[in-house]
């Protein structure tokens, strides 16, 4: 089968155990008009998505990314996805895709047309962009201000900074300004000087010894891949920790790298104008473990 692969998804209610799958979802021409004008995906980015990495075949820690697809429809108000629909909907289209390299399988939930009865889904695969440079040679990035303080989440958690949204004009805004910048990338910052994330990835920094990333908030979207990183780093014995991190402890780190489902690990060689050093041992095996097959 070719790239890109569509599957329209209509979606059963969480609850509804009874119900077939099979034909709840349906095969589409990826260049085939399939959406509604008053989509509400596309006129107001209203909705959740995950993307997930599958390797020669293997879809990478879908469980993780599901768990995730539901902490943000339920942020969100949005219908609370079936998760056995939608694993059927994973394991049918990982069969109908290419077997070998690697692969971004996308996952999305719209609340759907305006004034509609129903959300709008569907599950979409294309070849991966290659990584390859990013994983080995390094990224150079540039912190930006986020625009809020450290507490922002507690206080106004309609901002919905916790939740993987579609409402992505902010990070690519982000990704804009810092190739203005000469940079590849970039790290959100709060206006009171902590860490929060990149537009598209999760940070972890080696400082004094300990793998560190900010500690898990409603203003900072919990990483699939960090979190499974982790688990990689405990079972060789080295220390981790999550807790907040300030702007002077990134700059002063040993190492630190941008990581997400499908470009992995990303060293950052240059933070801000000022170099960083590259652990190559680290990197090595934390790319090694993240292209291994993961449950």
């Amino acid at each position: 089968m070719s790239l890109p692969y569509t599957l329209l998804i209509d979606p059963l209610a969480a609850d509804d155990a009874t119900s077939a799958t099979a034909g709840t979802f349906r095969e589409i021409d990826a260049s085939a008009p399939a959406l509604r004008v008053g989509e509400l995906s596309t006129q107001r980015g209203d909705g959740i998505f995950e993307t997930i990495a599958v390797v020669d075949g293997h879809v990478q820690e879908s469980e993780a990314h599901l768990a995730r697809l539901v902490r943000s429809a339920e942020i969100c108000d949005l219908p609370v996805p079936n998760l056995r629909q939608w694993r059927a909907a994973i394991a049918f289209a990982r069969e109908q895709v290419p077997a070998e390299g690697e692969l971004a399988m996308k996952l999305v939930l719209s609340r759907g047309v305006e004034h509609g009865p129903a959300p709008t889904a569907w599950l979409s695969v294309n070849a991966a962009s290659d990584s390859t440079d990013a994983r080995t040679k390094g990224i150079r990035v540039v912190t930006l201000d986020r625009g809020y303080d450290h507490g922002v989440a507690e206080r106004a958690p309609w901002l919905l900074l916790g939740a993987k949204t579609l409402s992505y004009a902010v990070n690519m805004a982000a990704l804009r300004e810092a190739h203005r910048r000469g940079a590849d990338d970039t790290i959100f910052v709060t206006s009171d000087g902590y860490v929060m994330e990149g537009p598209t990835s999760s940070v972890i920094a080696r400082i004094d010894g300990v793998f560190v990333t900010p500690k898990p908030s409603g203003s900072i979207l919990a990483g699939t891949t960090q979190a499974s990183l982790f688990e990689h780093i405990r079972v060789h014995d080295f220390p981790v920790a999550e807790r907040d991190i300030t702007v002077d402890e990134l700059r002063r780190a040993d190492a630190v790298w941008l990581v997400s489902s499908v470009r992995l690990a990303a060293p950052i060689i240059e933070l801000d104008g000022v170099p960083l050093a590259l652990d190559a041992e680290a990197n090595g095996a934390f790319t090694r473990y993240l292209l291994s097959p993961r449950d």
